[in-house]
């Protein structure tokens, strides 16, 4: 049975029933969900580095801590003041595995790619409010940069987010949107600045291939890489995005145009074939 690789969104249709949230979201529990989430992507988090990330009142931050702590998800670097995730947080995700079955699909098709231009891929899927990467063809070396399967990049600076947003559906694109507008952090600036994001969404879409932004580049790899990307779809609308990582030093992008672009829509028409047809049982 082919199935579609889009994730349910709230007040999404469901048959003829319209998913409607009940109550106001639990702002504590909004709260300490984004501590856990940023003390996981740190590794290893201080409460000041945490003030930085989530704007909330240092007090707070404490409080969500310690009650992370007693219900065993953090625990104290005893080396220093931080606070680093435990192997409880793994629970969280055990339910959750189709990545990792559509990470086993593109793996192929990712590795004969590589192999063909020399430079890494990413595929990756919309997931609520980022893009998850589902299998990478990266590996250990200068380019690797601890991207493994699963990480979260963000949809308005990213190349696989920007290829994705440009090519869903309208009313799709403004779910995402306005899930993104009420957050302060700079990685969802765009999504406050309408007339800005469509024409860069229209360029997008006028030249079939998304890039990643300067100031991502400068914060994640130094301003080493770069990456471009293209929609994973077919008739029936988007399923996923694809990339490729380079080192700016050795490809630019009028480069990567000419010599890549042909190659990376041929492999993203492949992957939406084999997602297509996966049967899931």
């Amino acid at each position: 049975m082919a199935t579609s690789l889009a994730y349910p969104s709230p007040g999404a249709k469901q048959g003829n029933v319209t998913s409607m949230p009940s109550f106001k979201p639990v702002a504590a529990l909004t709260r300490g969900l984004d501590v856990l989430r940023i003390v996981n992507e740190l590794r290893d988090a201080s409460v000041a580095a945490l003030h930085r990330e989530t704007g909330l009142d240092k007090a707070t931050i404490v409080r969500m801590l310690e009650t992370l702590e007693h219900e065993g998800y953090v625990t104290r670097n005893p080396s220093n003041s931080g606070y680093v995730a435990t192997g409880r947080t793994l629970q969280l995700s055990r339910g959750y595995d189709l990545h990792h079955r559509i990470g086993l699909l593109c793996e192929p098709i990712l590795t004969e790619f590589r192999q063909a231009i020399g430079w890494p891929s990413d595929v990756a899927l919309f997931d609520h409010d980022a893009m998850i990467v589902v299998q990478t063809s990266r590996e250990t070396g200068p380019l690797f940069f601890n991207r493994r399967p699963g990480f979260r990049a963000p949809i308005l600076e990213t190349s696989i987010g920007r290829a994705y947003l440009a090519f869903c559906a309208d009313s799709e694109r403004e779910r995402i949107l306005a899930r993104l507008r009420p957050r302060t952090d700079p990685a969802n600036a765009l999504a406050s600045d309408p007339q800005r994001l469509e024409a860069l969404l229209s360029d997008v879409r006028a030249r079939g291939f998304a890039c990643m932004d300067d100031s991502y580049s400068d914060r994640e790899y130094s301003g080493q890489l770069w990456a471009m990307a293209v929609p994973v779809r077919d008739e029936q609308g988007i399923l996923a995005t694809l990339n490729i990582m380079m080192l700016r030093s050795a490809v630019s992008p009028e480069a990567a145009q000419e010599r890549f672009l042909d190659m990376l829509i041929t492999n993203a028409n492949r992957l939406a074939h084999v997602l297509r047809h996966a049967s899931w049982g």
